[in-house]
């Protein structure tokens, strides 16, 4: 009790004279932890089939078959069904067809595809590497396309698929709260929205989600699983590739295009769910629900969320529309580094601008302290830095211009 308490001023006055002397890391807390945040079970749902676990060993590639080959795989993943459609990719019956589900799953797609890779890696029991895109459907609902690295039985792929999800353990949001002209306000006396008539401040994220029981969502992927075989150098191979790269240089914009009127009102109805779908916890539209988000200020909109989620023009694709595991290419990032470096450098070698390597092994790196007064300015650093970068900059654009073939004029030049 009280000998406690003495304990701990004791500790906050040695912290603010090791503040004082300058020591710029936080230091522990003397004050009793508050109470963690709810932990959610992991046990699997009972709907959703077990699947075998192996101990992932560190090999990036599957097995070698007849002494020499080494096949890979394509397989593309699919979003479950919302009612049926036509071949146009719009529903039978739009008043029927789960728009919901559709907004949801499609906000919470990258969380179940991070998990498919994680259960994949488990039951194969080797490190998969991949290459994938996600691109939308005629429905306007994303799926995957992925290289492997390696062979997996088409069984084992489908039941990876069939035994994923993802549950989103977030605060119930079935039902808007505000809209309209009745919208929540800010108070600047308690930092907080309230409510436009009552003035009681709305519920915050971490009472929100202490009081959650059961998943908001729960987003699996449909049955549609196509998985191939594949050997490198094949024309096979070329034409999958061009599969996984034929939407890289287009917007999202550009793919999801309505050409009748039909598909035009399919995506404003995908589109209006999506407007009152919250994508993170730090979402304003929260606040439709009469949940504060994390992080709301005085300049939060309610409503008004600038992700990629609520965009008429993305419709709920993620901003990660090209996914690239890290040992994918057999290189660290330091390689990658070392490779740009000596791009740049034999780019600048081709116009006379030698670049020589500097000699680092005599020098002895160390923190600046404070209060040490051979340190420069943070202005003088700063302005260096960007005064480098320009020169940088300026460099290798004239090594670009010089490598670029000549323009050659239309106009024919009098002899």
């Amino acid at each position: 009790g009280g000998q406690a308490d003495e304990l701990r001023d004791e500790i906050r006055g040695v912290d603010e004279e090791l503040r004082q002397l300058g020591m710029r890391r936080s230091l522990p807390s003397p004050d009793l932890p508050e109470r963690g945040p709810k932990k959610r079970s992991t046990k699997r749902r009972q709907d959703a089939p077990n699947l075998p676990r192996r101990k992932v060993a560190k090999t990036t590639v599957g097995r070698e078959y007849a002494g020499r080959f080494r096949p890979s795989m394509f397989i593309t993943l699919t979003c479950d069904t919302y009612g049926r459609v036509r071949e146009d990719g719009t529903p039978v019956d739009m008043s029927t067809y789960d728009y919901r589900r559709a907004a949801r799953d499609a906000v919470h797609f990258s969380s179940l595809v991070d998990r498919w890779w994680q259960n994949l890696r488990r039951v194969v029991g080797w490190d998969v590497q991949y290459f994938a895109t996600v691109e939308p459907q005629k429905r306007a609902a994303p799926h995957l396309h992925t290289a492997l690295r390696g062979s997996i039985p088409h069984h084992v792929v489908r039941q990876v698929t069939e035994a994923t999800y993802h549950q989103v353990w977030w605060p119930n949001h079935d039902q808007v709260v505000y809209g309209g002209d009745r919208l929540p306000v800010w108070d600047p006396r308690i930092s907080s929205f309230v409510d436009p008539d009552t003035r009681e401040p709305l519920t915050t994220w971490d009472e929100a989600v202490e009081d959650v029981d059961e998943p908001a969502h729960v987003v699996s992927f449909g049955r549609q699983v196509h998985s191939k075989g594949i050997l490198g150098g094949t024309e096979e191979a070329g034409r999958h590739i061009g599969y996984l790269t034929k939407y890289l240089t287009k917007s999202t914009g550009e793919v999801i295009e309505a050409s009748s009127a039909r598909q035009r009102e399919h995506h404003d109805r995908l589109h209006a769910e999506l407007v009152v779908t919250p994508c993170s916890p730090r979402c304003p539209v929260w606040l439709l629900y009469g949940i504060q988000p994390l992080g709301a200020t005085s300049r939060t909109t309610p409503g008004h969320c600038k992700g990629r989620a609520h965009r008429r023009a993305t419709l709920g694709l993620p901003g990660r529309r090209v996914l690239v595991s890290r040992k994918w290419s057999g290189k660290t990032l330091a390689d990658h580094k070392a490779d740009r470096k000596a791009f740049v450098r034999d780019m600048l070698a081709g116009v006379g601008i030698e670049k020589p390597e500097q000699d680092t092994s005599r020098l002895i790196w160390r923190k600046v302290q404070p209060g040490d007064r051979d340190a420069p300015p943070r202005a003088h650093l700063l302005l260096h830095a960007i005064a480098e970068r320009i020169a940088w900059r300026a460099e290798y654009d004239r090594a670009l211009l010089a490598a670029a073939p000549p323009e050659t004029s239309a106009i024919p030049q009098a002899a």
